[in-house]
């Protein structure tokens, strides 16, 4: 259990500011707790629960994250809500937490419609909470790291350098350790001798075109020493000033806290001259549980004792009482036990259970009231309470959610997820993979049951998600411009870094299942996007339309830029229409027409945009085509985006931009109308492509009709 008023650290009476003034003040430690990652890999489960309450090891997921930080001597936490924050809140409300006894002193709730880890921060920079150093730390953590050494450190460093404004905790593991992505892994550029890091990247291992990392040349020339780390894990544990929110709140574009935040305040340390600092720890545990693989391997650690004291029989709930016994078994009271069953290792069952003759149970966890029949095979499976296993049924490394029932002579394959209520009728093999659950759908409908996946008697249908954001399957893999190394034959040598060369790939599959990075859209923070030219040359772009730059400064920006940059044709009409885009919505905002504001802006920064097309004297039109799906992808995802498009590809005609052909070929192409929300936002335009079709036939009919005439003559 946590302590109650614990002073270690700088939470307790030892950290308190010295002055000459007769008073002193107690220096209050806070910390942050996100319990909304804005994730979907916990999904189907997260349709229905807070992803923070799922348990692990029979315990909910955000009771190891708050020990955690009573363990640190936090005093005061804000805890920001996200989907089925209402659930949440009832949880914390009925804890230990906000009970008389709880170790905190003050525990706020916060609800937020946020959408994504960027709207927290900004929206806390806002309410103006924060009193001084404090803790952010994501609600699926679980470590038994004691922080003081880690806060002593950071706030020695704040002495000396003011510019010091975060501490992030790493832990060191290996480059193969279980509980890492497989495939793609986070980067650390780091200077050893301040413990600073200086570059942040992610790698996709399953893809060459983006297998590389990107470092600026200067880096490397201007530190005597740098370690580059991909054996470390990021425990999403970071001790932070308020200086770091003042950084999310200046720039909107920032939405996850590593590929959007220390990405870029690393790489603009020049504007903001604040520096990032790791704290690598090798001796105690810290992992966050981000995805359903390391929901596995951390509860295997749990359970092995790795994370100690954070175990089973250290009953963290009030009411648990699991007790160790040979074998890392974990045995609440009241379990009730077949003679002639077999429990093997490294196993936890939850009270009230009750398993059938011959059933065999290693590797796995059983929650409370569970019901397992006879001749049942339990291999790395997770059982939650109230689960119902019938006779001869075999399940191997799968999660069978809370009150799902498994009907008799079923086999459930590895790696399949059945949902809150699920059932599945007598005989049947759900494949390797399959989710299934019976939550409606975001507009509210509830699919019928799905016989060929739950059997004539189930209840449930399988569930698809739209952008699966398994890292496994992620299809986006833009490569970043820049210095390219390849991590397996890196070498830091001057003559190397003088022949190394850039390589850019194809944009190919950018239209191919992608979620659109627009500003201010939503970013999960495993999503790959590599693209750093992307975000610099759409900013600077927008900034200059904003500030009434003229056309010919904008395009000797953007020229500079891309050639840095090495960028290719196609990024930079991306950043082009992105930007031009964003320039457009804002001025609608402001209450300005939306043909107004696509003229206006067109006109005016019409060089820009034909310096992005090199098909005018060509008879197919791929760059004209290209676009216009930047434009249509972009605003795909604006309020009033279909009116806006409608302006935008009469504009483009009108100004002789963008030729008829092109027109026709990008109505054609499928990609224009590969989804719902493409086939709406290009709705309005119909009407003018329709208009340009009649006129390009009444002009045929019209140059026959005079050819006729003049062959009668």
């Amino acid at each position: 259990m946590g302590p109650k008023q614990k002073g270690g650290g700088a939470g307790g009476a030892s950290g308190k500011q010295k002055g000459n003034t007769a008073e002193e003040v107690e220096e209050v430690l806070q910390a942050v707790v996100l319990a909304d990652t804005f994730e979907t890999r916990f999904e189907p489960f997260s349709l229905e629960r807070p992803r923070c309450l799922l348990p692990l090891a029979n315990t909910p997921l955000i009771e190891y994250t708050l020990e955690f930080l009573a363990n640190a001597g936090v005093q005061e936490v804000f805890l920001y809500g996200g989907a089925h924050s209402s659930l949440l809140e009832k949880y914390i409300t009925a804890s230990r937490w906000k009970a008389s006894s709880s170790p905190f002193r003050k525990f706020t709730f916060l609800k937020s419609t946020a959408t994504s880890v960027g709207d927290v921060m900004r929206d806390l920079d806002g309410k103006h909470l924060i009193t001084g150093d404090f803790i952010t730390v994501s609600g699926d953590v679980i470590s038994n790291l004691p922080i003081e050494e880690v806060l002593a450190k950071h706030k020695a460093r704040r002495e000396i350098d003011k510019s010091a404004i975060m501490t992030m905790v790493l832990r060191e593991a290996g480059t193969q350790h279980r509980t890492k992505a497989s495939s793609a892994s986070p980067v650390f550029v780091i200077d050893p001798t301040k413990d600073r890091c200086l570059h942040y990247e992610e790698i996709d291992h399953h893809h060459k075109s983006s297998s590389r990392l990107n470092i600026d040349a200067e880096l490397i020339t201007s530190h005597a020493e740098i370690d580059i780390r991909q054996d470390l894990i990021d425990c999403s544990i970071d001790i932070c000033t308020p200086d770091v929110l003042s950084l999310w709140s200046d720039s909107f574009d920032y939405q996850a806290p590593r590929k959007h935040y220390l990405h870029g305040v690393l790489k603009d340390y020049e504007l903001n001259g604040k520096t990032i600092h790791t704290h690598i720890i090798k001796d105690h545990y810290a992992a966050r549980v981000r995805n359903l693989k390391a929901y596995d391997a951390v509860s295997r650690d749990v359970i092995s004792r790795w994370s100690y004291p954070l175990c089973p029989d250290t009953n963290l709930l009030p009411g648990h009482t699991y007790e160790l016994r040979r074998g890392n078994l974990y045995q609440e009271r009241g379990v009730i036990l077949a003679r002639s069953c077999v429990i093997g290792r490294r196993t936890v069952i939850g009270q009230g259970t009750s398993i059938g003759d011959k059933t065999t149970v290693t590797n796995s966890v059983l929650g409370r009231n569970c019901k397992i029949g006879k001749n049942v095979v339990l291999d790395g499976a997770y059982i939650w309470d109230g689960a119902v296993i019938g006779d001869n049924t075999e399940i191997r490394q799968a999660i069978i959610g809370e009150g799902v029932t498994v009907s008799s002579k079923c086999t459930i394959e590895p790696d399949s997820l059945l949902s809150f209520g699920v059932v599945i009728s007598s005989g049947v093999t759900v494949s390797r993979g399959t989710r299934i659950t019976t939550a409606p759908r975001e507009d509210g409908s509830v699919p019928a049951n799905d016989a060929k996946v739950v059997g004539e008697n189930g209840h449930g249908y399988e569930y698809s998600p739209e952008e699966d954001e398994d890292e496994d399957e992620d299809d986006n893999h833009s490569v970043s411009s820049g210095l390219v190394y390849n991590m397996a034959n890196l070498s830091l040598s001057t003559e190397s870094i003088s022949t190394l060369s850039s390589e850019i790939s194809g944009d190919d599959d950018y239209y191919q299942g992608q979620q659109t990075d627009s500003f201010g859209t939503s970013v999960s923070e495993d999503e790959d996007d590599h693209d750093h030219f992307q975000h610099d040359a759409s900013s600077n772009i927008f900034d200059s339309l904003r500030d009434g730059v003229s056309a010919d400064v904008v395009q000797l920006e953007l020229v500079s830029l891309r050639m840095s940059a090495n960028a290719s044709d196609q990024q930079v009409r991306r950043a082009v229409a992105s930007s031009f885009m964003k320039h457009v919505a804002q001025l609608i905002e402001s209450g300005k027409g939306a043909g107004d504001a696509v003229k206006g802006v067109f006109t005016q920064y019409k060089e820009v945009v034909e310096r992005s097309l090199f098909d005018k004297d060509k008879d197919e039109k791929p760059d004209q085509v290209d676009l216009l799906l930047q434009i249509q992808q972009d605003l795909a995802h604006r309020p009033k985006g279909d009116t806006i498009l409608l302006f935008t590809a009469k504009e483009l005609y009108d100004l002789d931009v963008v030729e008829e052909e092109a027109y026709e070929a990008w109505w054609a192409d499928e990609r224009s109308s590969s989804t719902e929300e493409m086939r709406k936002v290009r709705s309005q335009t119909q009407q003018f492509v329709d208009w340009l079709a009649n006129a390009s036939e009444e002009e045929e009919s019209d140059e026959e009709e005079e050819e006729e005439e003049s062959d009668e003559e």
